[in-house]
């Protein structure tokens, strides 16, 4: 129920829109049913039958009387009343059909309006997730949760609930309708119902369970083709295209073979709902002849507007009787969003963080321990000070954890023993806002949105005027060929800057890191990708960005780091080396292999 409920609430800022559709509903239903009742003055004007049955139907003739006989006059000239009557269906289908296409336009704002805000809620608590859930959770999940689960979610909250909600007002009318007519010929209809309306009860696990494999399924689909495509270079070189293809098939087929399986049993609501209603129908027609011609408590015209309103009433019992096994991607599309927006960031502020306002003196990092899993440590006992306006850089073999040792200092992870503080403060003390603005980080993977030069360059400035655009970007070496390009800072630089060299990416990346004027600046490998013209420029833009900062530089190629004024030396998590350049290799350890290593090559 506490499911249902939440499901529900994502209808309460558009109850008002949604109350209009359900009055459109409502009222086109009775008009629906009414439309029925219709044929009964037809009837009886056309083959002249008595207007007053002999037994029950005194009610149904007040309603006629209150309704087509205000404006038709019933007792008078036959063609005259067929004529009126005629005009008066015509009138109520008219009606009938504008209140149809009112429910159906407000059913459909409304879902398009629950959507949005679904949407939206979802993507704005990825964006607060902390990086350690995306190095859990593959992008193809995210992605399927995004865009297919929330479809299945919203279908359930507006389109099938809409549909619920006007077959059972479908089934009042009707049923009000019929038992004006007769009250033993509606108990007669009611044979059928319990049975249509029970039938898939043993059936909801079973959906259920396979809905849900079913979507998760379709997201490990949606993952596999992110990760292939995302690495195709590597697909090819590696000559795994059949490897690839073979995994992809095996997928794909399990996700056939449970998708027909779970749809077999929906399936089988059609079938068996239509027969119950061709008994139910079977029964009628049978008690009603009786009623008509045995028992005389019955006109013909009476028991032809019954029958139609009895083919009225199954419509709805019918879809009522399937409505669980047809919500039920719906109920696991919602389970599945849910599941993820109550992971809460495991990275937050703590109750009385206060905003970093500066870096005065200096950093230190003071036995610091990390572990992504409890009991498997990645860096041990860390220690170091980092002054302000000083040089660090980190060195050795990949998996040593020097990145990790800066995604400490940014809080994109949290420390699991020892601190972080700045000019003595514990960083967990400052808001993750704040401390993030005082950080600016430009790496090797440069990232550049599809979007113009402009606005990448501006991306975290949004207020940024065109003159700090330019200058931040002519700091950079990069104004000169922005300039040459089609459309200048208005080019877009396509998906990931694929319309840009690498070393051009690279000097945007720094025009925006120059642009944010970070006093903390994280090199990370920022010219191991480039040729040697480029990594000129790019070492020319980054000399003017490193000045008056604090920096770290994380590299491989120990050409990078000769000037640091602290180097320290990192191999399985530990700091086994610390000095600058010319005393590391006067000590003929850890680093003095490296840099023979490299010097070889």
């Amino acid at each position: 129920m506490q499911l249902y409920l939440r499901i529900l609430s994502y209808l309460r800022p558009h109850l008002a829109v949604f109350a209009l559709a359900g009055s459109a509903i409502l009222a086109f239903a009775f008009l629906n049913a009414f439309s029925f009742v219709l044929l009964i003055p037809f009837l009886e004007t056309l083959f002249g039958t008595d207007a007053t049955p002999a037994a029950g139907s005194g009610s149904m003739d007040r309603l006629l009387q209150g309704t087509v006989g205000r404006f038709v006059e019933l007792d008078g000239p036959a063609q005259e009343a067929i004529r009126g009557v005629i005009v008066f269906i015509l009138a109520v289908y008219a009606l009938k059909n504008l209140f149809d296409f009112a429910r159906g336009y407000l059913v459909a704002w409304v879902e398009q309006a629950v959507t949005k805000d679904l949407r939206d809620e979802v993507y704005a608590h990825v964006l607060e997730l902390d990086l350690g859930f995306f190095g859990r959770t593959r992008m193809g999940q995210l992605v399927s949760r995004l865009t297919h689960d929330v479809e299945q979610l919203k279908t359930l909250v507006t389109r099938e609930l809409a549909r619920l909600v006007s077959s059972l007002f479908e089934f009042v009318a009707a049923v009000l309708a019929m038992l004006l007519i007769s009250w033993k010929l509606t108990l007669a209809a009611f044979v059928v119902v319990p049975g249509a309306m029970g039938l898939w009860g043993p059936f909801l696990k079973r959906l259920r369970q396979g809905d849900r494999q079913v979507l998760d399924l379709a997201a490990d689909v949606n993952s596999h083709l992110q990760e292939t495509l995302g690495g195709i270079r590597l697909v090819k070189t590696s000559g795994a295209e059949g490897r690839e293809r073979e995994r992809f098939e095996s997928l794909t087929d399990r996700y056939f073979r449970t998708f027909v399986r779970t749809e077999r049993l929906r399936a089988l609501a059609q079938p068996v709902t239509e027969m119950l209603a061709a008994i139910g129908t079977a029964v009628l027609l049978w008690y009603g002849t009786q009623l008509v011609m045995v028992q005389g408590e019955l006109s013909g015209p009476d028991f032809l507007a019954f029958l139609g309103l009895s083919m009225a009433l199954y419509r709805p019992v019918k879809y009522v009787s399937k409505f669980p096994a047809l919500v039920q991607p719906g109920i696991v599309g919602a389970e599945r969003v849910f599941e993820f927006l109550d992971s809460p960031p495991e990275i937050r502020d703590a109750p009385d963080a206060v905003p970093l306002d500066g870096l005065r003196e200096r950093i230190d990092f003071s036995s610091v321990e990390f572990a992504y899993e409890p009991g498997r440590p990645v860096l041990h006992d860390i220690t170091f000070g980092l002054p302000r306006g000083s040089v660090l850089a980190l060195v050795g073999p990949s998996g040593a954890g020097k990145s990790t040792v800066v995604d400490l200092l940014g809080r994109f992870q949290d420390v699991s023993g020892g601190a972080i503080t700045i000019d003595g403060e514990d960083i967990r003390r400052f808001r993750i806002r704040s401390l993030r603005d005082h950080l600016g980080v430009v790496s090797q993977e440069t990232v550049l949105f599809h979007d113009t030069v402009r606005a990448n360059i501006a991306y975290g400035v949004p207020h940024a005027t065109e003159p700090e655009i330019v200058a931040a970007a002519r700091a950079a070496h990069a104004h000169e060929f922005i300039e040459a390009l089609a459309e200048g800072y208005d080019t877009v630089v396509g998906e990931r800057g694929t319309e840009l060299s690498g070393g051009e990416r690279q000097r945007i990346a720094i025009a925006r890191a120059l642009l944010r004027d970070p006093p903390i600046l994280v090199l990370d490998e920022a010219t191991s990708a480039l040729d040697a013209e480029s990594e000129r420029l790019v070492q020319e833009a980054l000399a003017h960005l490193m000045r008056d900062r604090t920096v770290i530089v994380i590299a491989h190629r120990l050409s990078t780091v000769r000037l640091a004024d602290q180097i320290l030396v990192l191999e399985a998590g530990r700091i086994v080396e610390r000095g600058d350049h010319e005393s590391l290799l006067a000590a003929a350890g850890a680093y003095h292999r490296l840099h023979e290593l490299q010097q070889g090559a």
